[in-house]
């Protein structure tokens, strides 16, 4: 069968399953793990000449220290907001404007706001775990509708079932492996 739907099924629930885990791995890269990083205010949005912007479309960001974060905007009339839309994202950081670039100092985390970042972590992951387990779920319908409209044996059913528990099983696995990754990351001190 040089057309095959089963096969079609299973290539898009995977694409679609790698989707999810690159969206938590971008999402696990704005979390802070005790060092200043450029990541942390990935999803930082700036109003930027009535539009909300990216923040690294208006500013390049660097961090020349393990504690410091520093904003260099390409346009200085825009220092205001980009300071407050570092405030507007809630990341718990204090930005200093210095008129010609923004210093964000990076406080230590302390155990309890550790154990918190990691239990956001692993909320995360539990929610690219859902996604992953929906897109389970359609695909093995969509297997089925297409079995019983190609009238294909119930061997055809069950290997392709069984194809896709393993498909899950691979990114449930990455997703599991990110998470203890970050858990490291964030309370290694």
């Amino acid at each position: 069968m040089p057309d095959d739907p089963i096969q079609d099924i299973l290539d898009e629930a995977d694409e679609e399953m790698e989707e999810s885990v690159s969206y938590l791995r971008s999402e696990l890269r704005t979390i802070r793990a005790g060092r200043a990083s450029p990541a942390m205010l990935e999803n930082v949005t700036v109003e930027y000449y009535g539009s909300q912007t990216p923040l690294e479309q208006v500013a390049s960001v660097s961090a020349p220290q393990p504690d410091l974060i520093i904003v260099q905007p390409f346009d200085r009339s825009a220092i205001e907001n980009i300071e407050r839309g570092i405030m507007k994202a809630d990341l718990g950081l204090n930005p200093n404007n210095s008129g010609e670039k923004i210093r964000i100092p990076i406080p230590p985390l302390s155990e309890e706001r550790r154990k918190e970042l990691v239990e956001t972590s692993r909320e995360r992951a539990e929610e690219t775990k859902i996604s992953i387990r929906n897109i389970r779920r359609d695909a093995k319908n969509e297997i089925q509708s297409a079995v019983e409209e190609a009238n294909f044996s119930e061997d055809v059913l069950y290997g392709a079932e069984e194809d896709l528990q393993e498909i899950t099983d691979t990114y449930t696995g990455r997703v599991e492996g990110l998470l203890e990754q970050k858990t490291e990351q964030i309370m290694d001190v």
